[in-house]
């Protein structure tokens, strides 16, 4: 009895040990065995680094390794991936060895606004600024990234100022230069080159100083898309991006002027520039007002009367009573 005891143990422990060693082999099967690779994804071998690039591209290398591209590979956080040339060109291996065929690389010579434009975004997306680039109208307008930017660097050469006045950062450049964002020109010699119809509202006697160089496009405009008419920026909230600099008229206002928060600033003033003090859109104060406070078109607003309207030239001016006329905290029709 107590034989056979044993014998049952014995045979219960070779079952076990069969069991667990049939479970070891088949896990070492399992990782000597993999599945072939199937994908196209480039290999680390088959990238050659930009100083190899250097030796054909010389005058490409010079301008790129002093843009922030070319930081990028000093920076910790890019430690371990694909920087330089091939980041955005792909890995040049078989580019080099086929004696430069162009074929075994990607060039963006032949490609699209969008086509290239979709590489930029790799890496660029993912940010407010650049967001909504698909959205906004350069991107429906085919006009991509390399349109505004040079990936390879600025512009090179001595840098003198465009203007003998009023010398700033943004025109203290020569036209054509540019020194921030890689941009291929600044920032409103560009903008005007497409916009061509906005740049003489900057010439205009009242005007926003942009050739001047005080401001650029981009303070008011996001080049890079948005839900806003015109691409124009907000500031807090949904005001519009005016109050940035005007933050005066922003409030909040225990009486407010229905115009700037329905229709915005632009209801009454023109942004680029005017013949009007103030960019209002009319010379007369009393004019704009009345395009408003006047029941000959039935919109709802309260229309003057009473003897204090006059409407002789000496009394035109609504803000000499009005003067709070964008809120007021105390006079539910903007007094003082």
């Amino acid at each position: 009895m107590r034989l056979r005891k044993i014998i049952n143990a014995t045979l219960v422990l070779a079952a076990a040990l069969a069991v667990v060693v049939w479970l070891v082999g088949a896990r070492s099967s399992q990782a000597t065995v993999r599945p072939a690779v199937t994908d196209d994804k480039p290999l680390p071998a088959d990238y050659v680094g930009t100083e190899v690039c250097k030796d054909c591209h010389e005058d490409q290398f010079k301008a790129y390794s002093h843009t922030a591209h070319a930081e990028l590979a000093k920076i910790s956080d890019w430690k371990n991936k694909v920087t330089g040339c091939e980041s955005c060109h792909g890995p040049g291996k078989a580019h080099v060895e086929g004696g430069g065929d162009v074929t075994k690389i990607v060039s963006f010579k032949n490609k699209s606004p969008k086509e290239a434009s979709e590489t930029c975004l790799t890496c660029h997306a993912g940010k407010e600024e650049r967001n909504n680039f698909k959205r906004g109208e350069h991107w429906r307008n085919d006009i991509g990234c390399v349109d505004c930017h040079s990936p390879h660097g600025a512009t090179t050469g001595r840098n003198l100022a465009s203007s003998n006045y009023h010398p700033t950062t943004p025109n203290g450049e020569k036209p054509g230069f540019a020194t921030t964002r890689m941009l291929r020109a600044n920032d409103p010699q560009l903008c005007t080159s497409c916009h061509a119809e906005v740049k003489p509202q900057f010439n205009m006697p009242f005007h926003h100083k942009v050739l001047e160089g005080t401001m650029r496009c981009s303070d008011c405009h996001n080049p890079h898309g948005g839900f806003e008419l015109k691409q124009t920026r907000l500031a807090t909230g949904a005001d519009a991006g005016c109050v940035k600099c005007h933050a005066d008229k922003q409030g909040p206002f225990l009486y407010e002027h229905a115009p700037v928060k329905t229709e915005g600033c632009s209801a009454c003033h023109t942004p680029h520039g005017s013949a009007n003090p103030r960019l209002l859109r009319y010379s007369s104060v009393n004019q704009l007002c009345l395009t408003c406070h006047s029941l000959s078109h039935d919109v709802g607003a309260v229309e003057p009367s009473g003897p204090s309207h006059n409407q002789n030239a000496q009394y035109a001016n609504c803000t000499a009573c009005h003067n709070k006329i964008h809120g007021s905290r105390t006079s539910p029709v903007f007094m003082r």
